[in-house]
This record gives C-alpha cells, structure tokens and sequence, in this order.
C-alpha cells in the first residue's frame, strides 16, 4: 500500500479498533495460476503479543483449497471513506490551485494462514462471531436456538482460517496534509452533510480536536 509518512497510523490498539468496528474484511491469496479476494467477516484477537485473526468460509469457496497452511495472506479492512469537495477549501478562494480527493482509513493485515476442518475451532468461531454480532440486541441470537443436528451440518459445510498477524499497515488520510483554514473548511463540510465519523477523523488528526492520545 502506497503510505506518505502524514497518513501512517502505527498504533497497533487503534488499527485492531478499526478491524472491531469493521470486521468485514477482503480476504486476499494466491496461488501459482490464481488471485482470490473474498469478503469475510473475522474475529480480532491479541494472545501474547500476537494480533491473530479468524474467520470461516464456505466449504464450496475454492479460496481455501489455494491456502495451504502457512501460506501469507492480505486482508484488508475499510473504515469511514468520503469524497471531499474543494469547495471547502479556505485555498479555492484564495487562489483557486486546488482539486477533489478522497478521504479515508484503512487497515491492511498480512500473515500466514491456516486452515481449519476440525468441529470444535469451527464451533467456538461461529459462536463467538455470532455472540459479538448478537451482543446488544434486545433478544439476542445464540447458535443453540438451533437444533443441534442442523448446527452440525453447517458445521461440516464450512472451513475455518486463522491468520497469525506478521504485519498490521494503517492508513487514515483524513485531510491532515492540507493547511488547517482548509482543514477546518473539511471538518465544517463534512459535518453539515451529517458525515460524523468521517468530521471526527478529520478534527482528531488534523488538530483541531483534542490530541488522539488523550481521546
């Protein structure tokens, strides 16, 4: 990934907070005559230092029979993404040399990936990704509402990947490498359009809001 030095984001607590909030990641591989990308939802997790990630797909998707265990992956996470308008540019007015872009934050997590057919990773998987999705719900969804036998056949039509996480890149280009009149202009911009995640992004790393450290 193409990473200017302003948009790098190192802090390993909030690139997992990314992945949290959203879990649905593209699931990239290769193989000696294919390129695979699969949307899949993970679960992010940290066990003695190590960020690892773990997910399932469809016994059906060929994808997992091209990832032999210890095979490196990417996955990629998007977070809140806009286009933003030069005319919110305090620098249109000014002397007009200004252009659209787009903003955005994004977590890429490589590592090497293995499979799993096993019953009891698939099990503990599923019900773990079905409880934090459940969680909050006034009547929360647990896998056992459903007959057991019908869980175990799902079950067998599912595979499992676990990705042991060698390397996590962030990228948040929130507008922080413009001048702050036209970083304000953004904030405003985008908080009129009712673009709240994006508007925080832009305050919190184009400093105009309190330090991210003491968020």
């Amino acid at each position: 990934m193409y990473l200017p030095p302003q948009f790098a984001e190192s802090d390993e607590a909030v690139l997992r907070a990314l992945i949290e909030a959203h879990p649905l990641g593209l699931l990239i591989s290769t193989s000696a005559d294919d390129l695979l990308a699969n949307p899949v939802p993970f679960l992010v997790s940290v066990t003695d230092g190590t960020t690892t990630l773990r997910a399932h797909v469809s016994k059906a998707n060929p994808q997992w029979r091209h990832i032999k265990d210890g095979a490196q992956v990417l996955v990629v996470f998007q977070g809140a993404d806009t286009y933003v308008t030069p005319s919110w540019y305090a620098s249109k007015a000014e002397h007009g040399k200004v252009v659209p872009t787009w903003n955005y934050a994004m977590v890429q997590a490589r590592g090497a990936a293995t499979v799993h057919e096993g019953p009891e990773w698939l099990g503990q998987q599923v019900n773990e990704l079905t409880d934090r999705h459940e969680a909050g719900r006034p009547a929360p969804w647990k896998v056992g509402d459903a007959p057991e036998a019908f869980v175990a056949a799902q079950l067998r039509g599912i595979v499992g990947i676990e990705i042991s996480v060698s390397q996590l890149t962030g990228k948040w280009k929130v507008s922080q490498n413009r001048p702050e009149a036209d970083r304000r202009g953004v904030h405003a911009g985008l908080v009129s359009q009712g673009d709240g995640d994006m508007a925080e992004l832009v305050g919190l790393y184009g400093g105009l809001q309190q330090d991210k450290d003491e968020k």
